[in-house]
């Protein structure tokens, strides 16, 4: 099931829309991961049960389970595996084909995501950089092009463009807040994002022509300067956003926002 979006004016409503033209409602879970099965005290479970095989696991209990759950879409895979936080691989292909349902893939373009304290930011107009998500993207996209059932990709997890946590204080954001308070600041902000999102997308696009850009996914809860979003828009497909206190809180406030297209 290939999905991508379509613009109803009739409705005013972006939908996701299936290879039959009917609008597609995802209802999904994160974070799957055979990780608990692994146990010493789960072994005898994950050997005699599933012949140790994450293939058949996925097929005989995670797809089946999240079908009866009333769940029809799985929406990042990778589980937290310790504290301050590291994640666990993404699936295969080979997994993704076993779960038969529709899913998104992270791209591991940077590591800034909120809770990352180990790596240092890239310089996103370095060639260096730039080299890295070609890397990334035919890594992942290039072999992931022509799945029917992947929605789509995102990129960073709550990525600390503007702000920072106690972990990665050392490291601080990608871009000083405090120079937000002048135009030259904002202007560089504006044109270091613009880089950064027009580097993904292009190096995605080489490789895959037809799934959607779901971007980074940001912290409601956090500073979400302007330019960023503002930069991201002509790149990205959607604007994505996490919200670990209240999930609708925010919502009216950024559909005003996308309604006035990000000028106020």
């Amino acid at each position: 099931m290939r999905l991508f979006a379509r613009h109803e004016l009739a409705l005013r409503n972006w939908w996701l829309i299936n290879p039959a033209g009917k609008p597609f409602f995802s209802m999904g879970l994160n974070h799957i991961d055979p990780a608990s099965l692994r146990y010493p005290e789960n072994l005898a479970i994950w050997r005699e049960k599933y012949g140790g095989s994450t293939l058949r696991w996925i097929k005989e209990s995670v797809a089946p389970n999240l079908q009866a759950w009333g769940f029809n879409t799985v929406g990042w895979v990778q589980e937290v595996t310790v504290k301050q936080w590291q994640h666990s691989r993404p699936f295969t292909i080979d997994e993704y084909r076993s779960l038969d349902m529709p899913y998104c893939h992270l791209l591991p373009f940077t590591e800034s995501h909120q809770w990352e304290k180990h790596t240092v930011h890239y310089d996103f107009r370095s060639e260096d950089w730039k080299e890295w998500v070609d890397y990334v993207a035919r890594s992942h996209c290039a072999e992931l092009a022509e799945e029917n059932n992947l929605i789509g990709y995102f990129y960073s997890d709550c990525p600390t463009w503007t702000h920072d946590r106690p972990a990665n204080q050392w490291r601080g954001p990608i871009f000083d807040p405090d120079r937000l308070k002048t135009e030259a600041g904002r202007k560089e902000l504006s044109e270091l994002a613009g880089s950064y999102y027009k580097t993904t997308h292009d190096a995605i696009r080489r490789y895959d022509k037809h799934h959607l850009l779901l971007g980074d996914r940001y912290e409601a809860n956090a500073p979400i300067a302007t330019e960023v979003i503002n930069a991201a828009k002509p790149y990205v497909d959607v604007i994505s956003f996490q919200d670990f206190r209240d999930p609708v809180k925010h919502l009216d406030e950024w559909h005003r926002k996308c309604k006035a297209d990000f000028t106020q």
